[in-house]
């Protein structure tokens, strides 16, 4: 943040400047008591005015250091002429200071101070300490002034960023939070049709055809439960199409295979990942897509966050009567009997993951060792037509 850019506390200081400014060059007009001086006092005044005017003066430092110069040489020519002219001298301080970067502003200052100094000796006045002191003790005063107001700007301007960075990151939380939330509402509103309302219907239909078979040739009652069994089967389908909207984005657009190689796909930071299948993929049910493929995410995400290993590798394999999703990584490992219980620091990773396997009928091991890396497994076994 430039410390220059204008603040009320800042604008006030200029108008201060600018009033003495003029309250000086008047004063050195008066005193040369000749039409050179006041016509030098007036040049001065004019310059000292257009150039802060000028937008270009306070955003260009070109601009400024040329303004500055034509304004020193108007003020060496006054004060060649009039020593009441090296009153000047001290708002020139304030605005070379303000205007000019550090490495440049501190010699000119010097310079000014010793131009301010020589041309008073210069015009025979009486050598005294003030003569000496007084310029550089204003130099002085202006230096601690300009800087220090400069650093506490600075400062400010960095506490104000860290504000809004902070309230900023506040506001980033909050929307993960309500996503996650969300998400998770949606994935056990998709759980609970699925487990009640679909498997209801489906048990509705298979009695109505157990109904339909044990029923005698030509029974009136016959169409009425072929109906009802119609609208069981349709009921089912929407059932499963509300699971199918409900599951989870990553499942939107393809299968659970398709989702944990997005999954793996190289980032900024984190091991290298890579994902493969073993058999024959088969149509999976969406509580369990969804259950594996929050396990892998949960597996991965531990061991980017504390594993710190360099390679790891997720295996989704179909077998007859199962299907088994294998994390492993080569990090430092752990030792799984002392794996802290849930608090509110963490510590819900493994409770979370072995909960969603266990709620499906399958099992969850973790295998690990210090320095030995670490192997999440997960085995549900496959429903009946699959």
């Amino acid at each position: 943040m430039d410390p220059r850019a204008p603040t009320p506390a800042l604008r006030a200081l200029r108008l201060c400047l600018h009033l003495l400014m003029a309250g000086l060059l008047a004063l050195a007009a008066v005193r040369a008591g000749s039409a050179a001086g006041t016509v030098l006092a007036v040049v001065t005044g004019v310059v000292y005015a257009a150039g802060s005017a000028l937008p270009s003066v306070r955003s260009s430092r070109r601009a400024a250091a040329v303004w500055l110069g034509v304004l020193g040489v108007s003020w060496l020519a006054l004060l060649w002429l009039t020593p009441e002219a090296l009153w000047v001298a001290f708002p020139l301080y304030f605005v070379q200071l303000h205007l000019l970067p550090a490495r440049w502003s501190l010699p000119v200052v010097a310079l000014t101070a010793a131009a301010a100094i020589f041309s008073y000796v210069g015009h025979g006045a009486r050598l005294n300490p003030g003569v000496f002191i007084g310029p550089l003790l204003g130099a002085a005063v202006a230096v601690a002034t300009v800087l220090g107001y400069q650093a506490l700007y600075r400062e400010s301007e960095r506490r104000r960023r860290l504000i809004e960075e902070l309230i900023a990151t506040r506001e980033e939380l909050a929307a993960a939070e309500r996503h996650a939330g969300t998400l998770a509402e949606r994935e056990r509103l998709a759980r609970e049709i699925h487990d009640t309302l679909a498997q209801g219907l489906s048990s509705i239909q298979l009695l109505l055809r157990a109904a339909e078979r044990a029923l005698p040739a030509g029974s009136p009652a016959a169409g009425h439960i072929d109906r009802a069994r119609q609208a069981a089967q349709d009921n089912l389908a929407e059932a499963r199409r509300f699971v199918r909207a409900l599951s989870p984005p990553d499942l939107e657009h393809g299968s659970l295979a398709a989702a944990l190689e997005r999954l793996c796909e190289p980032g900024a930071a984190g091991p290298r990942v890579r994902f493969s299948v073993s058999g024959t993929p088969v149509e999976l049910p969406t509580p369990y897509e969804v259950a594996l493929l929050r396990i892998a995410q949960s597996a991965l995400a531990n061991t980017v966050r504390h594993a710190g290993a360099s390679r790891a590798e997720i295996t989704l394999s179909f077998m007859d009567a199962s299907v088994t999703l294998d994390v492993v990584d080569d990090g430092r490992g752990f030792d799984p009997a002392s794996v802290r219980r849930p608090s509110s620091d963490g510590g819900f990773g493994l409770p979370a993951m072995r909960s969603r396997a266990e709620s499906l009928g399958g099992t969850f091991t973790v295998e690990s060792a210090p320095g030995q890396g670490a192997a999440v497994a997960v085995s549900l076994p496959l429903p009946a037509g699959a």
